[in-house]
């Protein structure tokens, strides 16, 4: 389990601010009381599929591959499963309750599912807001998470 939480904390970090390099990556986890070697986050970076971007900067940052033909990996899927507190639809929105300190990596990965006509989603620290347009999808969202999770 500690190797999913580090992951979904990855996964955080990197959502949040501009990562340039494995050695920040350990520096930020260290901060979040994870005791990690660079050796480790090598393997983590390989394992999510990370790859460099050109950030806002100007600079390189690490980010989660933005494909639609990728979809979400088995060790994504064991992450959100590890996180996922509970599910709910009401009225447009479907309210994804995580693991303290984990939604923003539980968002990315809502944003990866290709959930149908989704408007826009939200997070904070331990909750993933999802829009839709109406009660119907959000319905269905919540459904199709609910399986995820098995």
């Amino acid at each position: 389990m500690a190797r999913s939480l580090r992951q979904s904390k990855i996964l955080e970090i990197i959502s949040t601010k501009e990562v340039e390099t494995q050695d920040d990556l350990v520096a930020q986890l260290r901060s979040a009381n994870f005791d990690v070697t660079q050796a480790t986050i090598s393997r983590d970076i390989k394992e999510l599929g990370l790859i460099k971007v050109l950030g806002s900067e100007g600079r390189y940052k690490y980010a989660l591959v933005d494909s639609g033909e990728q979809g979400v990996s088995n060790k994504n899927v064991n992450l959100f499963k590890m996180c996922v507190i509970s599910v709910k639809a009401v009225s447009n929105v479907c309210i994804i309750k995580t693991i303290k300190q984990f939604a923003c990596g539980i968002c990315s990965l809502i944003d990866k599912l290709n959930l149908v006509e989704v408007l826009g989603s939200s997070c904070g620290d331990d909750s993933v807001v999802v829009y839709f347009p109406d009660e119907f999808r959000a319905i269905e969202a919540m459904n199709t998470i609910i399986e995820i999770l098995g």
